[in-house]
């Protein structure tokens, strides 16, 4: 099961895209990426409940992509398609959230739940600054 998720931030893509691709801003929007993120010996981190996650994000692109992947140890690596699409002056975010093989529906609901909040402060951070 997946759902796409998305907002439009009334944001040029140019704008939205090179503050959005950066790792370090990430924090500043992405509840679940948490504000611990850090990079460090085996690249970027996060502590979370479950224990320290290694994040690995797409490299700064042409086509909008801010895929990333995130695997904790003993558990299934996490794929997280993330996309920034031109639309006029403004820009079009949208997730691809994938129900892992354990999420029961509750889970999957409160994971859809937090991305809207996620995708909403990022609409905040690039609409206010």
């Amino acid at each position: 099961m997946v759902r796409i998720l998305h907002t439009t931030i009334a944001v040029p893509y140019a704008a939205a895209y090179a503050f959005a691709h950066r790792p370090e801003n990430f924090t500043q929007w992405a509840a679940g990426m948490s504000k611990t993120l850090h990079h460090g010996d085996e690249g970027w981190v996060a502590d979370t409940p479950e224990g320290e996650a290694i994040v690995t994000f797409t490299p700064e692109n042409a086509y909008g992509v801010l895929d990333h992947r995130v695997k904790i140890a003993g558990k299934p690596e996490i794929y997280i398609p993330l996309r920034m699409i031109a639309v006029g002056d403004a820009t079009e975010v949208e997730l691809v959230l994938i129900r892992q093989p354990d999420m029961d529906d509750a889970a999957f609901e409160r994971d859809a739940a937090q991305i809207e909040k996620d995708l909403a402060t990022l609409k905040t951070v690039l609409e206010t600054a």
